[in-house]
């Protein structure tokens, strides 16, 4: 692990859509093998925000650096693990093909691609559902194969969009566990949610609302930052700050 070296810095972030400023100037840093979370309600710009760290979306305003690249940068996305809200998956072909189309497009070749197919496949406990096409898949069951093909490459930076809602609860505890194994690993994770209890998994989160960091700290700072020791009524308190 390299604690002490940054994986993401952003300076001033600014996005525009026309007149509509959906991210109002944000400055964070986020430590390699960190698991950073954004927490916000719908709206509140979180997945704007992490397209630009990865590079999909172009900053207005602002510097945005991964791994030690400005994005957006091909290269630079070549380290990253995208996980978005919406499923980009081929309903006409099977999860194994699915996976294995991602896996060309990484390089992976051999026994390694099969192997690390099947490891992702058996974390979000899809090994029997591997040859169904996709289309006849639940939304939970598409919602898992997304995070696999997010994990397939190994990636030095996991950037994951709400990667557990429609998830059964004990699926989601076993997904945090590797989460944090990854994490002990060396790998930085920044994930999306809007479920407070999950937030509490992550090391440090940032609070979003209408496109601005209303704080930034660990889980216990920030609810010590209320009366009630609540997550949620941090984003009730007016003027809150950086902790």
């Amino acid at each position: 692990m390299e604690r002490n070296k940054l994986a993401v810095t952003i300076n001033q972030a600014v996005k525009r859509f026309g007149k509509k400023e959906v991210i109002s100037n944000i400055s964070l840093t986020v430590m390699k093998s960190e698991i950073f979370g954004l927490v916000g309600p719908s709206g509140s710009g979180k997945t704007t925000f992490i397209k630009m760290i990865a590079g999909i979306t172009e900053a207005t305003a602002g510097i945005i650096n991964v791994l030690g690249t400005n994005m957006p940068n091909l290269n630079g996305m070549k380290k990253i693990g995208y996980m978005a809200q919406a499923d980009a998956l081929y309903g006409e072909l099977s999860a194994y093909e699915n996976m294995d189309f991602i896996a060309a497009m990484y390089g992976l070749k051999g026994a390694h691609k099969k192997k690390r197919i099947q490891d992702v496949l058996a974390l979000v406990n899809l090994t029997e559902h591997q040859k169904r096409p996709v289309h006849e898949f639940s939304g939970g069951m598409k919602k898992r194969l997304s995070l696999a093909m997010a994990l397939l490459h190994e990636p030095e930076l996991l950037i994951l969009d709400e990667p557990t809602v429609g998830i059964d609860p004990v699926l989601r505890k076993s997904i945090w566990e590797e989460f944090h194994n990854l994490s002990k690993n060396g790998t930085t994770i920044i994930v999306t949610t809007h479920i407070m209890d999950e937030a509490e998994y992550c090391e440090r989160l940032g609070l979003l609302r209408d496109g601005k960091l209303l704080a930034i700290g660990t889980p216990e700072e920030l609810k010590a930052k209320t009366s009630t020791g609540k997550l949620e009524d941090v984003f009730l308190m007016e003027g809150a700050v950086q902790a």
